[in-house]
């Protein structure tokens, strides 16, 4: 067993007592697996959370908001916080970290850009060959309303 010796909170969010409960890592990983197979997930740099859970996913099945072009400046990714400000008007990440209301606001770029996106990543498939596939789902999570983040 490995021990916590910096928390990170506020990268993190977590505080000692969020792992009193804890779950095994090697479950949790097992678990976010399960859940994600065959679905598309959608987030803001993914791939940090996919590295921290050792996890891949496939590209076509990753809707990230730190690398949709529409979202870029300059060719460079931006910060889900200036995303969340500049398109939804939301105000987010004032105090700790808190990954539901990042994984709200990457929804909401998401759903607000849906149709333009997924039709980006149809031409993106084309181009590359690749054959219309079985309809997806999102990644099964928390209802997302636009009410449920801060306005800026």
């Amino acid at each position: 067993m490995e021990y916590v010796v910096d928390f990170r909170t506020k990268i993190s969010g977590i505080r000692p007592h969020h792992l009193k409960k804890a779950k095994n890592f090697n479950a949790v990983q097992k678990k976010v697996a399960e859940l994600t197979k065959g679905r598309i997930l959608v987030g803001h740099a993914l791939h940090n959370d996919l590295k921290a859970l050792l996890l891949s996913h496939p590209k076509n099945d990753v809707r990230d908001t730190s690398e949709y072009q529409p979202f870029l400046k300059e060719g460079r990714s931006r910060a889900l916080r200036s995303l969340a400000a500049e398109i939804l008007g939301a105000d987010i990440q004032n105090g700790e970290h808190c990954p539901v209301e990042d994984a709200r606001a990457a929804m909401l770029l998401y759903l607000k850009h849906r149709r333009e996106w997924e039709k980006h990543v149809k031409r993106m498939k084309k181009k590359q060959g690749i054959r219309k596939p079985k309809k997806k789902k999102l990644a099964k999570g928390a209802a997302v309303g636009e009410d449920q983040l801060a306005p800026g």
